[in-house]
C-alpha cells in the first residue's frame, strides 16, 4: 500500500490520543496520529517522522503521522495500514504464508459476535483472517499488544470457536517494521491475550507473523518470522469438524 504527499518532520509532543505536534519545515504543525496505541517508545521528542498530506481542506489537521524512526528502523504506525496490506498480500496469493488457494476474498465479515477483518473462500474451505498490526519491539522481538486489549482477546476466542466448529482460521500479525528476530504475545502487558493465543493454537488456529518492508511512502508485507508462544496446560476439548460451518453473514 502507498501514501501520497509524504513530508519529513521532527516529533515534538503528543497532545492527545489522536493528535501530535510536529516540526515541519521549521514550523510547529498539528497532525492526526493514525494510531490510538501508546507508542511511548516510538513517539519521542526529536524523533524523525513522516507525514501524509490529507488533501482534505475541511479537516482541522492537514497531515497524518504515518511512520517514525526508532534508531535506524523505520516503523509504520498507521493502524489502518496492516489491513490494507494484508488484503493486497492475500490477493497476490499470500507469498510466504503457504495458504490454500484463494478463490474469493471479502472484508469485514460477521460470524458469531465478531466481525473478522477478512473472509476467504479457498480450495480447502472457508477461512477467516483476523489482522493485528504490531509496532512494539523489544530486544529484537516484536510484541503484541502494547496495551491491554479485551477486544483482541474476544477476537481470538471467537476465532478459536470458529475453528472448533470446523472452519479454518488465521491470526495474522503484521509487524510494521523490519528486521525482527521473532514475534511473541506481550505477557507483561496482557497475559490473558497470550493465554488466549496459546488456546487458539492448540485448537488449530494458525498463527502467522509477517514482517514488512517499510518506506516513508509505503508498507508491504514481507517474510514470516518465528512465533514464540507461552506454554500452558490445557484440557483439549475440540468439537468434531463440520463440513459447512454456518453463521456467516
Amino acid at each position: 500500500m502507498r501514501y501520497r504527499g509524504i513530508k519529513k518532520g521532527r516529533f515534538i509532543s503528543r497532545t492527545n490520543r489522536f493528535a501530535a505536534e510536529v516540526e515541519l519545515e521549521g514550523e510547529a504543525v498539528a497532525c492526526h496520529v493514525k494510531n490510538t496505541g501508546r507508542c511511548r517508545e516510538l513517539l519521542l521528542p526529536g524523533a524523525q517522522v513522516f507525514l501524509e498530506e490529507s488533501g482534505n481542506a475541511a479537516r482541522k489537521t492537514r497531515y497524518d503521522l504515518v511512520a517514525v524512526y526508532k534508531d535506524e528502523i523505520l516503523v509504520n504506525v498507521d493502524s489502518q495500514a496492516p489491513n490494507a496490506a494484508a488484503e493486497e498480500w492475500m490477493r497476490a496469493g499470500a507469498p510466504g504464508g503457504e495458504l490454500p488457494g484463494i478463490r474469493r476474498l471479502r472484508r469485514e465479515v460477521v460470524w458469531g459476535n465478531s466481525r473478522f477483518d477478512l473472509f476467504a473462500e479457498t480450495e480447502e474451505g472457508p477461512l477467516f483472517v483476523e489482522v493485528k498490526g504490531v509496532t512494539l519491539e523489544k530486544n529484537g522481538t516484536a510484541l503484541f499488544p502494547d496495551a491491554p486489549t479485551l477486544r483482541g482477546v474476544k477476537h481470538v476466542e471467537e476465532m478459536t470457536r470458529w475453528v472448533k466448529e470446523g472452519g479454518m482460521g488465521l491470526l495474522l500479525f503484521v509487524i510494521q517494521m523490519r528486521p525482527v528476530l521473532g514475534f511473541a504475545p506481550n505477557m507483561e502487558t496482557h497475559p490473558e491475550f497470550g493465554e488466549a493465543l496459546a488456546r487458539a493454537k492448540e485448537a488449530g488456529v494458525r498463527i502467522l507473523a509477517m514482517d514488512c518492508q517499510v518506506l516513508p511512502d509505503s508498507l508491504n508485507i514481507g517474510a514470516p518470522v518465528p512465533v514464540h508462544l507461552p506454554i500452558f496446560s490445557f484440557h483439549r476439548n475440540v468439537h468434531p469438524a463440520k463440513q459447512n460451518p454456518t453463521g456467516i453473514k
